[in-house]
């Protein structure tokens, strides 16, 4: 395993850094309370700046590819937790999701407005209140002559009040399809955002389909087996872990520039042994989860066998440190950190998203044990 990435991996995460001066993170901050329509506006502006750098088109081909996405996911997530999420459903779930599993004629017409910032994109998957890698789906497609007419209710949708195209899963008589629905279509009802605990500046609502008619044109599959959910599922985990691998450095970043700042008994806090153990307990963990992270790529890329039970090591284990990193930097900020708007704060609520999305933490120790169980 080579721990040296090369230049063009490097210059990818400069060219994204790049993109944002301290302003701009702050103007996306904005959003947290504007309407659903001045949120696209402000998003698509990013999303434009972010296109020319690769970004949005990057991900793993033919399998391969695995460390260099998440060496640049890794920049974008340690910048704007928020504005990351929304760029990653966007891009790496539903571009992805169309790439992979769409006909021709869909990836002619959403892929490139995709990639060049023009188009934002939402994943439609959990049915309310039902996990949707086990069923039941509530949301069904029957099919008419026009196509499928869809109905059902998807919960806690990310970018649904923001996005050009939504992609809604549900069951039909031949199995798993997932629904292309523009957001303007009829029999779509797309909630006001949600106010939710952490990740306040993304837009995430409920919609609601009542006898959506989806040309067949825009439905991929039906598909006999569970596929597109398992890839679903490890695509969503990635970001996931990227995300709190962003979470962390943020931390980081906040504790130490706070420890250097200011002093006790007339020495920076950094220099009081209390302090200075605590940021490096805070390294070690840090540097633990980069090469989790990047040991379960580096595998993605060389196809291992034990990918998958990695993906799940790396995904419960750096969510989980996320929070206990952002704990620690507002141990070492005191009541600066307490009060509310700056990093570590908003990391630490942050963090709880990340361990309940995607494959939450039990399940993910659920399904390293069975992997054990297997291996005996």
């Amino acid at each position: 395993m080579d721990f040296d990435f090369i230049e063009s991996e490097q210059s990818l995460g400069r060219k994204i850094t790049a993109c944002f001066e301290e302003d701009a993170v702050a103007l996306w901050k904005l959003s947290e309370k504007a309407d659903s329509a001045e949120m696209q506006s402000e998003l698509l502006k990013w999303l434009g700046r972010l296109a020319p750098t690769g970004y949005l088109s990057l991900a793993p081909e033919g399998g391969e590819n695995h460390m260099r996405l998440a060496l640049a996911q890794e920049a974008l997530a340690a910048i704007s937790p928020e504005l990351f999420l929304t760029v990653e459903v966007s891009t790496r779930i539903f571009g992805r999701l169309i790439a992979d599993f769409g006909t021709e004629d869909q990836k002619n017409e959403i892929l490139p407005g995709l990639t060049a910032g023009e188009i934002i994109g939402s994943v439609a998957l959990s049915d309310s209140e039902i996990e949707f890698d086990k069923g039941p789906r509530e949301t069904s497609g029957t099919l008419v002559q026009e196509g499928y007419r869809v109905s059902g209710h998807k919960s806690r949708v990310v970018n649904a009040p923001v996005a050009h195209w939504i992609a809604a899963k549900g069951n039909t008589e031949k199995g798993i399809a997932v629904f292309l629905i523009k957001n303007d279509s009829a029999g779509i009802e797309v909630g006001n955002p949600l106010n939710t605990l952490g990740y306040a500046g993304c837009a995430i609502s409920d919609i609601s389909l009542d006898g959506c008619v989806v040309d067949s044109a825009y439905v991929m599959g039906p598909f006999e087996d569970e596929k597109v959910v398992r890839s679903l599922l490890a695509w969503e985990d990635q970001i996931l872990t990227a995300a709190s691998l962003g979470l962390m450095k943020r931390s980081m970043d906040a504790a130490t520039a706070y420890a250097k700042g200011r002093k006790k008994t007339g020495k920076p806090l950094i220099a009081h042994q209390e302090v200075g153990f605590k940021l490096a307990e805070m390294l070690s963990l840090w540097q633990t989860c980069q090469l989790l992270f990047y040991r379960w790529a580096w595998m993605a890329d060389t196809k291992d066998r034990e990918t998958q039970t990695v993906r799940h090591c790396a995904k419960a284990f750096c969510a989980e440190s996320a929070e206990k990193m952002a704990s620690s930097a507002l141990e070492v900020m005191a009541g600066e950190g307490f009060i509310c708007g700056n990093p570590a704060e908003q990391d630490f609520r942050n963090s709880k998203y990340l361990q309940i999305s995607g494959t939450p933490s039990a399940q993910s120790r659920i399904k390293i044990a069975d992997n054990l169980l297997d291996k005996g």
